[in-house]
């Protein structure tokens, strides 16, 4: 599936990934492939990326490395949409 992370002052990640978990207001929840469609509001959290992916440099200092392979980015709040296999954070 495509992630695209999106925040006011930059995309901060776009590109294929294995799945992705999300801090939804209601508590973390995690797309996979083919996924139903969703839209959610986001909370305080962490999103969690799965896959081998590749950060732009100029960015790269947002997120950090966690367990299984996971890359992290912390969030204020946001919103997430997940519709035909794509998934875009808009993310504070």
């Amino acid at each position: 599936m495509y992630l695209e992370i999106v925040t006011p002052e930059a995309t901060l990640f776009s590109g294929d990934v294995e799945s992705v978990a999300v801090p939804g207001t209601n508590g973390e929840f995690q797309m996979l492939n083919n996924h139903a469609p969703v839209v959610s509001t986001l909370g305080k959290g962490t999103v969690k990326i799965y896959g081998d992916i590749k950060l732009h440099k100029d960015v790269a200092a947002k997120f950090t490395k966690g367990d299984k392979d996971a890359t992290l980015l912390e969030i204020n709040s946001g919103t997430v949409e997940m519709k035909d296999n794509k998934v875009i954070v808009l993310a504070d």
